[in-house]
């Protein structure tokens, strides 16, 4: 069993060794950040209306908000974002819940706090977020037998109504092109909800979010190289 280990071991410590010889040179920069995208977002229904999951269509939504890296070491950062977000789903025609289109669109601010690790211009990062629900619009597409509807979406403790307040993780990659003053960054994102956000059926928020973050940098985070 020592052999083993000590055969483990020497190559690892060889890896971390010169990962850490090579990270250390590069500083990390703590920065403020504004976005404006578009998400691509839809629900999951859960196991009890499995049948809904192939009526399922993809909605686009829209996010504007703030980001601060606050670097903590050259590999190591702490990202809190604070955004509204307009979310929602698709369902096709002849789905067994509404047999019409129905459209779902949620306006909520949301809140996550990510940890980003660096790899030179190349970060990866995971965090929890929470989010609160502002308000929202169902629409059903009319047909022969039924008039189109809109209308508000309920909240509170009714057999019909919605949660306000979601909770889930994110997680994702991204790439910085550092400008003259600034840092444009690209973000690849997905955001998976943990709470089932209506009474009525089993609805979990799911997003897949592409954005660009204009930065302004701000204080440099350095760590000399030794040896």
């Amino acid at each position: 069993m020592k052999q083993v280990l000590k055969t483990i071991t020497k190559p690892l410590a060889t890896v971390i060794l010169f990962l850490s010889l090579s990270l250390t040179s590069f500083s990390q920069t703590s920065r403020f950040g504004i976005s404006i995208n578009s998400l691509t977002t839809n629900f999951n229904y859960g196991k009890s209306n499995h049948d809904l999951q192939s009526y399922k269509k993809k909605f686009t939504g829209l996010q504007i908000g703030f980001a601060y890296q606050a670097g903590i070491s050259p590999m190591f950062s702490l990202v809190p974002e604070l955004y509204f977000a307009i979310k929602g789903g698709v369902l096709k025609e002849i789905n067994p819940l509404t047999t019409n289109k129905l459209t779902l669109r949620i306006y909520s601010i949301e809140m996550p706090v990510l940890a980003r690790f660096h790899f030179n211009k190349l970060y990866l990062n995971a965090g929890p977020y929470t989010a609160y629900a502002l308000g929202g619009r169902m629409k059903t597409e009319g047909s022969e037998i039924a008039p189109a509807t809109s209308t508000k979406i309920p909240f509170g403790n009714a057999a019909n109504a919605f949660r306000r307040w979601d909770a889930g993780v994110q997680a994702g990659a991204g790439y910085n092109f550092n400008l003259k003053r600034s840092v444009l960054t690209l973000d690849v994102r997905y955001g998976y909800g943990l709470v089932n956000i209506s009474r009525d059926i089993e609805r979990y928020n799911r997003m897949l979010n592409i954005s660009l973050v204009l930065s302004k940098t701000g204080k440099r985070v350095t760590k000399e190289k030794q040896g």
